[in-house]
């Protein structure tokens, strides 16, 4: 028995079988019908693509309104400059070359000052060199007659541009005129190709240079007037977070070891403690950031002269520290444990060492972020050379819970049949996280004193503010106090985890 029915303006047919059972039969769907499903289907997917971008843009902006207001900054460069088109008695003064007005608007503004100056100067200086030589050789090949005019021409274009792009290999060079040696290979190819076909060659090299020199000059103002962003402040402000994330994982690696593995081996990375890949990850960020800093004029605590270099030793020490924190963090993945009893010997101490370590480097945060040196930091790290000293005695003692000590009333083949049962009752190869974790904590604590080290001669170069002694004074007893108290309340939550 069938009957049809109409369900979204197709006929459905409905197959009521002899057993009580039914079955619902469609028709087929033609070409066209499956076209216009296909074309709705991708139509959907890109409007769904579309909102997802939307949405990114717009946390992206609202995570850093910095960008947005450098988007404004460039948008409003270019309505400046453009005044040069739409006004006539300014374009009568550059002539057609205003072009490179607006060219030079597009490729100098960056997102920091010293990287705006930094391609500023670099587009003055390669322009100038390179219009100089340019009519240089021009004036020499057209004084040596037609006959050899092409030929000083094209020899002198190959040896100076095969000069220049050699010398964008040289570090230094690289580091601070990469971007002038490329304008320079580019405005003596064009000097060089229309000034052996162009007649006025003086006019044409002054209406280019000047119009270039309003662009990087429209450039500097705007990004140094208009809600500034500094490369040295980025820089300084990457040191201080890099501590911070640094001191974090450093800590927070330690107390989940001896505190989230009494089941056993971690699998799974722990987002929250991986802070120190940051820090190895910066390298890069932090030379761009000190080479554009020191561009910048004086700002803020910043002097003309601040030793942007020192901050690149404090990056290198800490990623040494985060070599360590990130071999400590495969010891909390590893499928090996050690027993909680022989781990429960050596909880106290290492988290011990953990915080007083972490302690250190956030005190050397504070001593960046507020550029005034510190006069806790020598008790801090004494503190922290204790609790070293404390876990390299529990690692002297560890082999007397793996092998107890004889008595005089045992023999000596009683005393091989006790050792060779301790050790067959705790395998060495799941005493090997332990170790490591102890001996890592051992090197980070001794890699920190470097970065203190680093951290002083900062203050020393920098001319910190010097540290107020009578409020140090004051607050260094409650501040060691709860330091202390903070330190016993972790260590006795781990304890009683484990």
């Amino acid at each position: 028995m069938s009957q049809a029915k109409e369900m979204n303006n197709a006929p459905q047919w409905t197959i009521k079988m002899a057993d009580g059972t039914s079955e619902t039969l469609a028709p087929r769907e033609g070409p066209v019908r499956k076209a216009w499903n296909c074309l709705v289907r991708l139509l959907s997917q890109f409007v769904l693509k579309i909102w997802r971008f939307l949405q990114k843009a717009w946390s992206l902006g609202a995570n850093d309104p910095r960008k947005v207001v450098h988007c404004l900054k460039v948008g409003t460069a270019l309505s400046v400059v453009s005044l040069f088109f739409y006004m006539r008695p300014l374009y009568e003064s550059v002539g057609k070359n205003a072009m490179w007005a607006v060219m030079t608007v597009v490729v100098v503004f960056e997102h920091t000052v010293g990287a705006t100056i930094s391609k500023s100067f670099n587009r003055v200086c390669g322009t100038i060199l390179a219009g100089f030589l340019g009519l240089g050789v021009n004036w020499v090949a057209d004084q040596s007659g037609e006959k050899f005019e092409p030929w000083i021409a094209g020899s002198s274009l190959f040896l100076l541009a095969s000069a220049a792009t050699f010398s964008r290999f040289i570090p230094s060079v690289k580091a601070r005129f990469d971007y002038g040696a490329m304008i320079f290979i580019l405005t003596f190819s064009l000097v060089s190709v229309s000034g052996y076909r162009v007649e006025e060659l003086f006019a044409l090299a002054h209406e280019r240079l000047s119009t270039i020199v309003i662009g990087t000059s429209l450039c500097i103002i705007v990004s140094m007037l208009v809600c500034p962003i500094w490369a040295g402040t980025e820089l300084h402000n990457l040191i201080v977070r890099n501590m911070d994330k640094l001191s974090c994982s450093l800590e927070g690696c330690v107390i989940e070891y001896f505190d989230g593995s009494a089941e056993g081996g971690k699998s799974e990375p722990i987002k929250n403690l991986q802070g120190y890949k940051c820090v190895l990850t910066s390298k890069a960020m932090e030379e761009t950031m000190a080479n554009f800093a020191r561009w910048e004029p004086a700002h803020g605590h910043f002097n003309f002269r601040h030793p942007w270099q020192q901050y690149l030793k404090v990056g290198a020490s800490l990623r040494s520290c985060a070599y360590c924190v990130e071999a400590l963090y495969g010891c909390i993945c590893s499928e090996t444990q050690a027993p909680e009893s022989i781990k429960s010997h050596l909880a106290s101490t290492c988290l011990r060492v953990s915080s007083q370590s972490s302690n250190v480097v956030k005190e050397l945060a504070k001593v960046i972020k507020a550029t005034s040196k510190s006069s806790t930091i020598d008790s801090v790290v004494g503190e922290m050379d204790d609790a070293v000293k404390d876990l390299q005695s529990c690692l002297a003692d560890l082999p007397k819970l793996l092998l107890p000590l004889p008595t005089p009333e045992v023999s000596g083949l009683e005393k091989a049949e006790r050792s060779a049962a301790s050790l067959a009752t705790t395998p060495l190869l799941d005493m090997v996280p332990l170790v490591t974790s102890a001996s890592l904590l051992i090197e980070i604590a001794g890699r920190i004193k470097g970065v203190v080290e680093d951290v002083d001669e900062l203050a020393d170069l920098a001319e910190f503010e010097p540290a107020d002694q009578e409020n140090s004074k004051h607050n260094q007893p409650t501040n060691k106090i709860a330091m202390q108290k903070q330190n016993e309340e972790g260590t006795q939550k781990a304890l009683e985890r484990v």
